[in-house]
Formats: C-alpha cells, structure tokens, sequence
C-alpha cells in the first residue's frame, strides 16, 4: 500500500502541507479519492490512493471543499451542503502540485453523521475526448487550407499559404512556422512561405535559399532539433528547440514543415506527431501540385516561345492511319493556316523543294521499312519567291513496337546557318580565286614553342620568288633576306608576338639571285584562352615602286638643295594670297621658321593700294599668259618698308581654274634706297639754287618797304596822340619787315655748300636758328615750343648750318609724331622742349617730346639709312641717318632713347677751347 502511494503521490507530485489521515479501520482504500464530509462541506477525512498530492491552499480552521482543493471555476455543480447534492454525478477538478489538474467523477452518499464524497479519476477520459476534438479541428482545418490552395489563384498562392501556415501556428500554439520545399530545376531547398507571431523573432525569410542543407534528413516521421544535434540544423532555427516535419509523395521526400521555438514541454496532447504529419501533407500536397503545374505551364511556354524564335517544333508519323501531324507553330510556318491540319506524306513532301524531296522520301523510308534515324536538311519549296531559301533540320526516330510503333521527330530552322555557309563557300571560292591570280603572297606560318614555322604559301609564291612551300622553312628564310635587312625581319617576328600586328619592309632572294623589296603585313592569331596560334600574313613586290620612290626622293632632294639654297625668295599660295610653302630666304624676311609660313597671308604685309593691285595681277593670269612680274612694297616686320621684284606663274586646273600661284621673289630694296638718294640729292640741289633765288628776290621789296616806313617816321616829329598811334604802327610794321628779312636771309643756308673747314662756334645759334625758323609753324598747329635758357658759352667744332639742319630734322620728326597721336586723342595736348647742357668736357642738346615713344624694337634700327615709320611718300628715311653722319663728323654722336612723356633725342660734342 505504501508502495502505490508513493507512485500515485510522485505522479501528483506533494505538497509541503500533509493532508489529514484517517483513523478509520472500517473504510476502505482503493482507487480514486474518498472524501469524508461534514454537513457544512468541510472535509474531515480523505481516503483512497490518489490523496497524496492534493494541493491545499493556505488557511487556518478546517479545510473547506470548494476552496481549499477545487479547481477555480469547476465547482459550479457545488451548490449549497452535501444534503443538496445527492442523487447527482458530479465532474469535479482538482488541483495538485506542479499546477496539474486531475479530472474526476463521482457522488455523495451518506455515511455515519456525515458524507462521502466517493470520486474517480476520468483525467484519461478527458484527455481522450479531447484530443478526438482536436483532431477533428485539425482536420477540418486542413481540408479547408488545402482546399483554398487548389482554388485560390497562381498570384494569391503565396498569400493564401502565409495565411494557411497563420491559422496552422495559431492552432497548434506555435510561435514560428516555415514550409520549406525542394527546388528540382536548382537540386537545392528554399522557404516557399513563412509565419512568425509578433512575439517571436523572425528565423526564417521568405524565398531563402537553404541550398543542400536538408539533403541529410531523411524518415517518415518527424524529427527533433535538439542543441547537441547538426550545428547547420541549429544555426537554421536559432539554437532554440524545433521539429521538422517531412512530406514525401512519388517523386520522393519534397517539403519540410518547420516548427521553430517549440521545444516538448509546449507539445500538447492537442497535436500529436500524426496530427502534424497530416498538417504537412495537407499544405504540401496542393502546394507541390500548384507549383508543379505553374512549372510544367511555364515549361510549356517557354518551349512554345523556344519555337516559335527557332523556327523549330515536333512531327509524328502515325502508322495506323498514315499521316503526319505538325506542332502548331511548325504548321503555322510551313503550311500559312490558323488550324494545324494532319498531313499525308505526299503533303509533307510536296512542301519541300524538288530538289531535296527525294533524298527526303527516301530517307524517310528507311527510317519507316528498317527504322534507320533520319536526318538531312531539306529547303522549302518557294516559288517565284526573291526571298532567301528558307532550310530545315529534319531529324525522327522509330518509338514503340507493333502496332504502336509510331515516327517521332523535330524540324529545326537552320536558314541562317546554311545561307551563311553558302556565302561562305561562294566567298571562299572567290578568295581562292583571288589569291591564286594576285600578285601578293598569301602565307600561314604555326606558333610552335616561340618559333613561327612556315604552314602555308599561295600560288603566286612561285611566280613571284620562285620557290616552293617544301623549300620554304624557317630557317631558309632568314637565309634569303639580304644580310642588311635581317635585323628589320628579326624584329618584324618580335613585334608580331609581342604585340600581335607588324607592318615591315625587307629585301628577299629569289631563286635566280636577284632581290625583291617586299612589303610584309602580317597579324598573330590567338585561341580563346588567349594563346598564339598561327600567323596570317602576306607579301606584296614593291620593288618598283621601292626603286621609283628612291628616284623621286633624290631628285626631290636635288631640287629642295636647290630651292633652300637659292638666295631668291621662292613660295607657292592659293589665289587668296595664302601661303602654302616657302622656302628659306622668305622665312628670314619674314621674321619665322619656315614650318611656320604656310598659313600666313601675304596681303597682311601690304598696304590697302598694294594689296589692291596685287589681287587684280593675280586675277588677270591666265592658262595662256600664266606669267606676270611687278615690284611690290610690303611692310616688313618693325615697320621697316621693303621693295620687291616679284615673279608669278600661275598653275590651273583643267577647267582653266586658278589652283595656286608659283612665285620668286628678289628683294630690290637696296637699289631702290639708292635711286631715291641719287633722287633726294638733286632735289636738295634744286632746292638750295631756289633758296637763294628766293631769297635775293624778297630782299629787294623788303629793304624798299624799310626805307619807306623810316622815311614816314622821320616826318612824323610832334607829339600828339594820333602821331604816337601812327608812330607805333609804323615801328611793328618795321619790326616785322626787319623779321622776315632774317628768315629770308636764313634760307641762303641752304642754297650754299658749307665751308671745307670746320669753324669753331657757340651751338646756341644753331638751336636758335632752328627756333626762328620753325617756332611761329609749331605755334600754328598747336604744338607748345619749350625753348627758355637756351644759352651757354662754350665753343664746338663743325659746321653750323650742318647743326641747325640735324636739329630741324629732329624737331620735323618730333612735330610730326605729335600730329600722328592727336588724329586718335583730340584732347592731346602736345609740346616740343630744347634744352642745352654743357660742362668742360662736352655739350649736349636735347629735344624732347611726349608723343609716347618710340618702339623698343626700332630703336636699333632708327638711325639706319631709309628706315622710316611714316607712311610710303611722307618719309625717306635719309633724315636721321644723315643727320647722325652730320654728328659724327664732327666727333660727336647722336643718341635715341625714351622717357616718361616720349622720345628724347640727344647730341651730344665735344667742347673746344678757345685760345685767348
């Protein structure tokens, strides 16, 4: 008895609290619980082997039925005392230790003074009972998942089975679900669909892909994921506890159903391990079928699409009836009808061309008589058609035995191919041709380990050299380059394998001795992984135009010595006066290289007149009287004005157009300098033989108009105001006459040569002379005269009409680059300063003005004979360069140079002692 206690006791688990024994010898011990009550429901008594165990709740005072031991909510069948209560089954819940509830049934009876309450243990009842409704819920619930399955749509699939797995996880209490499935196509696993609770961490994803993870697993039954088990298995769910349901059909095991953070304290007798093995098979098995049709509807889309691009599709020959039947877009394309309709085999053949339907028929009846595999290509019969033919791959084998036997085959659009090889085969032909009757050598040489080996020469290897391919190695080649070319082919093989192409030229030996130039293109071939394969190439005779382009290369030289050489200017220009070439000489001109002539203008070196009158020169050459000469004037760089006799020779095209113009240039610069002196120097002969003419003419009136108004002064002797008023006028008349004589008599200067020997004088005079002849013109073009202190008292040695003429010169020129600067500032305000220096070594005279300046770059060039920046006629260029004679003559030296305001020119002699 103690021993069944104590199992019953460990299965109900105790309490700290001991329950109260019974005294009673007379009541028996049995199975289930014995109840002694009073008439107030407090218990006084429990018998029977299921006693130990029950919980009690804490109180103090006898323990009291409803409260201490029920169940909350179970004792609604307790009402009132034990006297209510007789007569009645009574299903009443016991709590015991570890939270467990024992489920019993029974009555009450009286016994003695009080009442036994006499109950049995129906806790398998219940758990039976219930685990039956449970499992009819699980199976409604699965045909209802697995009907909405097979009716919801390809695109409510997903949905639907995220929805099915909710309702499954929800039922079964299970905090996280997935259904993975295999994936034939890619022989690997992936989570179809999954479900996790909002409470739970998210294992699984949607579309995972678990590759071969699930291979191992195998079985019937399903399977626990335990912490000490497969690490991939663990990593998969978590290291938490799970299981894995497998699904198997004829294909073999196909889906897992995954139960994650479900370990066995949450696996209730509500959801056996078949009830879960319905379940899987319940979302599988539509899921699966689903899925396989979508694949086998995608198969066949694809195989119709495959189709209809290849131009491709199946045919079967029925023995039973005879006739063949085409897929439909094979029929579409051969036949032009909506409908594929079968065919008799004269209809068949009929659709091919004449030429190829008897090999056709007859291959077909082998394959039919002796079942021999058909395959051929046939064209379609199109006549009157321009379009390209349009051939099949016909391909069928024998299926079946007796009367089931029957022609399987497919028919492949090949046009593309086989009209590509028919090009190809026509183009090889003509190349054949081509390379037979060329005058270039064709080869093919081999990689082989580093070497190139000669594979390959076409015909005209031995029209052109003489040898043969059986005489042609690698070694004799080199043999038969000339000995000063063979470094050029050594490096010609180097090249073509180090980077693939060359183009070089060499001589080559042919069999009588003589050498060819050869012009060798050659390309290195390489496989697809990159490696050498062979080289094509070939060889073109160039000797001739080798030897012609020597020739014309010396006499190209000869004559470019000639031109480069010649002191004449040469050139070439288009009809826009545009250079093209030019040799040497002009570039020096010019002031450039020579690269850098073509391009240049000329007419940007000439004046608006000259350029004028060179473009209708120009224009007036003609294909009969190309050749025109004349001398031009351009302005060379510095300004500095050249003249040029200047030859052209037109050169014209067919249609007498003007292409380009040849021209030689001579510079006759310095014969025209010369013409202009002889020119310049009679002229001031001229003038001086005017100047004093001039001046002895206007002498005699002057000295009659003197008299005349010294005679009239005499005689006007008193004093009052109108004689004072006639006395004045008469005295400034007298003042201007005696003027205007000093002027005249000024002018004489020039008329006479200046004295053989040098005087001694003060330079004074000369700087005053020159300011009383061109002071009043100064004042009367608006250019202010400086000229204060112009006094000094040393001598010099010279001549003094030779001074004043060096300073009217400078002056001239001053006045006149003054004038050239107020035409583009109006509000200029010009002015002339003279200055003289002296001390006991030297004088210096000094004429200033602020024009500007002159360039930096002319200022070497200023004092050279016919140099001049004034326009052609206003200038001769002789004034600065005979003055600076004039000043070195009597030992001095005139100088240029700039200040501030603008140029400052200086003479500068030595100072003379005068003996007393």
């Amino acid at each position: 008895m103690a021993t069944s206690e104590g199992l019953f006791g460990r299965l109900l688990g105790r309490t700290d609290e001991r329950l109260p024994e019974s005294n009673d010898p007379q009541m028996p011990t049995h199975a289930g619980i014995q109840l002694m009550l009073d008439q107030h429901g407090y218990v006084t008594d429990i018998h029977g082997l299921q006693r130990y165990g029950l919980a009690r709740s804490s109180g103090d005072g006898a323990p009291r039925l409803l409260l201490s031991y029920m169940v909350p909510g179970s004792t609604l069948a307790l009402e009132g005392v034990p006297a209510d209560w007789v007569g009645h089954s009574l299903d009443l819940d016991f709590q015991c230790a570890g939270l467990r509830v024992v489920h019993t049934r029974g009555w009450v009876q009286p016994r003695g003074d009080g009442w036994l309450l006499q109950l049995l243990d129906i806790s398998d009842l219940r758990l039976g009972s219930e685990q039956a409704r449970n499992r009819e819920r699980c199976t409604q619930l699965t045909l209802s998942l697995g009907e909405q399955l097979r009716q919801c749509s390809v695109l409510r699939l997903p949905e639907v089975m995220h929805e099915a797995l909710r309702s499954v996880a929800q039922h079964g209490r299970v905090p996280c679900m997935a259904l993975a499935v295999r994936d034939d196509a890619q022989s690997s696993w992936y989570m179809h669909s999954t479900y996790h609770s909002f409470d739970a961490p998210q294992l699984w994803l949607p579309e995972q892909n678990l590759g071969s993870l699930l291979d191992p697993l195998g079985g019937n039954s399903p399977q626990r994921v335990e912490r000490d088990g497969n690490p991939r298995l663990n990593d998969l769910f978590g290291n938490a506890d799970g299981v894995l349901v497998p699904y198997s059909d004829q294909q073999g095991l196909c889906a897992w159903l995954m139960l994650g953070f479900y370990p066995a304290s949450l696996h209730g007798p509500q959801m056996s391990e078949s009830d879960w093995m319905q379940v899987c098979a319940a979302l599988s098995a539509p899921l699966l079928d689903r899925l396989r049709e979508q694949q086998h509807v995608q198969q066949r889309e694809r195989m119709e699409a495959l189709q209809g691009l290849l131009g491709t599709g199946w045919w079967e020959w029925s023995i039973t009836n005879e006739l063949l039947q085409l897929a439909p877009q094979l029929a579409a394309n051969l036949t032009d009808t909506a409908e594929p309709q079968p065919l008799t085999r004269e209809a068949w053949l009929a659709l091919f061309h004449p030429a190829d339907r008897d090999e056709l028929c007859g291959r077909f009846n082998e394959l039919l008589e002796h079942g021999k595999e058909l395959l051929l290509f046939a064209r379609v019969h199109q006549p009157q058609s321009t379009q390209p033919a349009q051939w099949y791959r016909i391909q069928g084998q024998m299926l079946g035995t007796g009367t089931r036997r029957r022609i399987v085959g497919f028919m492949l659009d090949v046009s593309d191919i086989k009209n590509q090889q028919q090009q190809v085969a026509a183009a090889h032909a003509r190349l054949d041709n081509l390379i037979a009757s060329s005058p270039a050598v064709i080869y093919v040489q081999r990689y082989v380990e580093g070497a190139l080996l000669p594979a390959f020469f076409s015909d005209s290897l031995k029209p052109l050299l003489g040898w043969t391919l059986e005489e042609c190695t690698s070694a004799t080649l080199i043999e038969w380059v000339h000995p000063d070319d063979r470094e050029h082919y050594f490096e010609r093989t180097r090249q073509l394998l180090r980077e693939g192409s060359t183009r070089r030229r060499y001589r080559l030996r042919d069999r009588g001795g003589d050498y060819h130039w050869l012009l060798d293109e050659a390309k290195l071939l390489r496989d697809d992984l990159g490696l050498p394969v062979e080289v094509v190439g070939l060889w073109l005779d160039i000797t001739e135009a080798t030897e012609a382009a020597e020739r014309v290369k010396s006499s190209e030289e000869r004559y470019r010595i000639l031109v480069e050489d010649s002191p004449a200017m040469i050139c070439r220009y288009r009809p826009d006066l545009t250079l093209t070439f030019g040799n040497q000489p002009l570039a020096s001109y010019l002031e450039c290289a020579t690269e850098q002539l073509p391009g240049i203008n000329l007419s940007s070196w000439l004046s608006d007149e000259q350029r004028e009158a060179f473009v209708q020169r120009i224009a007036g050459l003609t294909p009969q009287s190309p050749v025109s000469s004349a001398e031009i004037s351009l302005q060379l760089p510095g300004r500095e004005y050249a003249w040029w006799v200047w030859s052209d020779r037109g050169i014209f095209d067919e249609q007498g157009n003007l292409l380009e113009v040849q021209a030689v240039g001579r510079d006759n610069t310095e014969v025209r300098r010369s013409q202009q002196q002889l020119t310049h120097s009679a002229k001031m002969a001229t003038l001086g033989e005017m100047a004093t003419g001039l001046a002895h003419e206007i002498n005699q009136p002057l000295n009659v108009m003197r008299m005349a108004v010294a005679n009239v002064l005499k005689r006007l002797g008193n004093g009052d105001a109108q004689v004072e008023y006639l006395q004045e006028k008469l005295a400034r008349i007298d003042g201007q006459i005696q003027r205007a004589a000093r002027v005249v008599d000024h002018l004489r200067v020039f008329g006479r040569r200046s004295e053989i020997e040098q005087q001694v004088f003060n330079p004074s005079q000369a700087m005053e002379g020159s300011v009383a002849l061109l002071s009043e013109g100064l004042r009367g073009k608006g250019v202010a005269l400086r000229s204060e202190g112009l006094a000094c008292d040393v001598q010099v040695r010279g001549h003094v009409d030779q001074l004043e003429q060096v300073l009217i010169n400078l002056m001239v020129n001053a006045r006149d680059a003054l004038m050239s600067k107020r035409e583009t500032d109006r509000d200029f305000e010009p002015w002339i300063a003279l200055s003289i220096e002296s001390d006991a070594q030297h004088v210096c005279l000094r004429v200033d003005d602020n024009a500007g300046g002159i360039d930096p770059r002319l200022l070497e060039r200023i004092f050279e004979p016919f140099f001049t920046t004034k326009p052609i006629g206003l200038g001769t260029g002789l004034g600065l360069s005979v003055s600076y004679g004039i000043i070195d003559n009597m030992g001095g030296r005139l100088s240029v140079s700039n200040t501030e305001h603008g140029a400052r020119f200086c003479v500068e002699l030595p100072v003379v002692e005068v003996q007393g």
